[in-house]
C-alpha cells in the first residue's frame, strides 16, 4: 500500500513540474509579447491611410508602435509611423502627459519581477522544504545582486533589457542607426583651439551640430544594437548636463537614466518646474522603496517555504497566477492617473476623466479603442495552465 501511494506521489509531482515548466515557458513569451492595444479613431486619420488608427502596444517593459507600414499605389512610405509619437501629440492638447510618464518604475524593474516569479514557480514544483528553500534562496539572492547592479551600479544600464533601453529612446522623440561610428566634425581656426583646449582640460564640449545629431540620428531604434541605443541615450544626457546644473555627470546606474528620462518625458511638452520636481522625486523615491519591498518579499517567500501549508507556502502559485489581475489593476490605475493629472498648459481645458479601459469610448471627436492582445491572452493560459498545478499539489499534499 506504502509503494502504490509513493507511486502515485511521483506521478502527481512529475504532472505538477510539467504543467510549472510549461507555465515558465509561457511567462517567458508574455514578456515579449504585446499584452494591450490602444487605437484613436477619428475622421482626420482615414481608413486608408490609418486602416487600425493611432495604434499603441503595451508590452510588460514598455510602450511600442502599433501601426504598420502602408504599403499602396496611393500611399508612399518609407517607414510605419510612429504612432507612440502620434499619440503623444494629440494628448498633451488636452494636458496629458506623454505615454512614457506612466508606469515608469513597473517598467524598469519588469524583468527582476517576471525573474521573481519564475523563481517562485521553480520552487514550487519542490514537494520537500529544504531543496525548495535552496533554490528559492539562490534564485532570489541572484535576482537582487542582478537588480542592485542594474539600478545603482555604474553603467548598470547595459544590464537593462534591450525592448527596455529602445522605449525610453523612441520615446524621447529620438531615432538610433545601427552604425555605431559617428561622422567626425572638424572645427579650425580660435573655436578649433579652444575646443582641443578645454577638452584637454577634462571639459566634454558639445557642439550644436552634435545636438541637431541627436534629434535626426540614422534610422529607426528598433534595428539598433542595445549598446548603440544606450550611446544615443548618454549623448542626450549629455547634452542637458551641459545645460543644467542640476544633472550630474553621466554614470549609466539605471537609477539615473530613469530618473533624467522621467524628468525630460514629463517636461517634453510642458515646461513647468514646479510642478515636475515634485512628480521627480516622488519617482526616485518610489524605485528605493520597490527595490527593498522586493528584497522583502523574497525574504518573505523563503520564510513561507519552510513548510507545506499556510499562505506563505501557497503565494509561490497563486502570485504568478494573477499576474492577469495584477496587469489590468496597474494598467486601469495608470489611465485614471492619465485622465486625473492633466497639465494646465494644455491647449484645451477639459474636466478630469477616466480613459477607457476595455472597450471603445468617446473624447472630442476621437474614438478610443482599448482590448487585450496576444501576451494576454498567453497571461490567461499560463493561469490557467498553473491553477491546475495548484489543484494537483492540492490534491497531493492533502493525501
Amino acid at each position: 500500500m506504502l509503494s502504490v501511494n509513493n507511486a502515485m506521489q511521483s506521478k502527481q509531482t512529475v504532472q505538477v513540474a510539467l504543467l510549472i515548466l510549461i507555465g515558465l515557458g509561457l511567462l517567458a513569451v508574455v514578456f515579449y509579447t504585446p499584452v494591450w492595444w490602444v487605437s484613436l479613431t477619428a475622421p482626420n486619420y482615414p481608413a486608408e491611410s490609418f486602416p487600425d488608427g493611432v495604434r499603441i502596444h503595451f508590452h510588460m517593459n514598455g510602450v511600442f508602435n502599433g501601426c504598420e507600414k502602408q504599403e499602396k499605389a496611393e500611399i508612399a512610405e518609407e517607414e510605419a509611423l510612429d504612432c507612440v509619437h502620434e499619440m503623444d501629440t494629440i494628448n498633451h492638447y488636452v494636458g496629458m502627459y506623454p505615454i512614457a510618464a506612466g508606469g515608469p518604475v513597473e517598467r524598469g524593474f519588469s524583468q527582476f519581477l517576471m525573474a521573481f516569479l519564475g523563481v517562485m514557480l521553480i520552487g514550487f514544483i519542490f514537494t520537500s522544504p529544504k531543496p525548495r528553500m535552496v533554490v528559492l534562496g539562490v534564485g532570489f539572492v541572484s535576482i537582487a545582486a542582478w537588480m542592485a547592479m542594474t539600478i545603482y551600479s555604474q553603467n548598470g544600464f547595459e544590464l537593462q533589457n534591450k525592448g527596455y533601453v529602445s522605449a525610453l529612446v523612441t520615446s524621447l522623440d529620438q531615432e538610433a542607426t545601427g552604425e555605431s561610428s559617428e561622422p567626425e566634425i572638424v572645427i579650425g581656426g580660435v573655436a578649433g583651439i579652444l575646443k582641443e583646449s578645454l577638452e584637454e582640460s577634462g571639459v566634454e564640449v558639445i557642439l550644436p551640430s552634435q545636438v541637431e545629431a541627436a534629434k535626426k540620428a540614422g534610422q529607426r531604434s528598433d534595428g539598433a544594437d542595445k549598446a548603440h541605443l544606450i550611446e544615443q541615450l548618454k549623448l542626450t544626457y549629455d547634452i542637458d548636463q551641459v545645460k543644467s546644473d542640476s544633472l550630474q555627470p553621466w554614470d549609466g546606474s539605471a537609477f539615473q537614466v530613469m530618473s533624467w528620462h522621467y524628468a525630460k518625458s514629463l517636461g517634453r511638452y510642458f515646461n513647468n518646474p514646479q510642478e515636475i520636481v515634485p512628480m521627480v522625486e516622488n519617482l526616485e523615491l518610489a524605485v528605493h522603496l520597490v527595490f527593498y519591498a522586493i528584497l522583502g518579499a523574497m525574504a518573505l517567500v523563503v520564510f513561507g517555504s519552510r513548510k507545506n501549508s499556510g499562505l506563505l507556502y501557497w503565494l509561490l502559485i497563486l502570485v504568478p497566477i494573477a499576474l492577469p489581475l495584477f496587469f489590468v489593476i496597474d494598467y486601469s490605475a495608470w489611465l485614471w492617473w492619465y485622465g486625473h493629472t492633466l497639465n494646465d498648459m494644455g491647449a484645451f481645458s477639459v474636466k478630469p476623466f477616466m480613459p477607457t479601459v476595455f472597450g471603445d469610448g468617446k473624447v472630442a471627436q476621437f474614438t478610443t479603442h482599448s482590448y487585450p492582445y496576444i501576451g494576454f491572452g498567453l497571461m490567461v493560459l499560463m493561469s490557467l495552465v498553473l491553477a491546475m498545478a495548484a489543484l494537483l499539489r492540492f490534491k497531493q499534499l492533502k493525501e
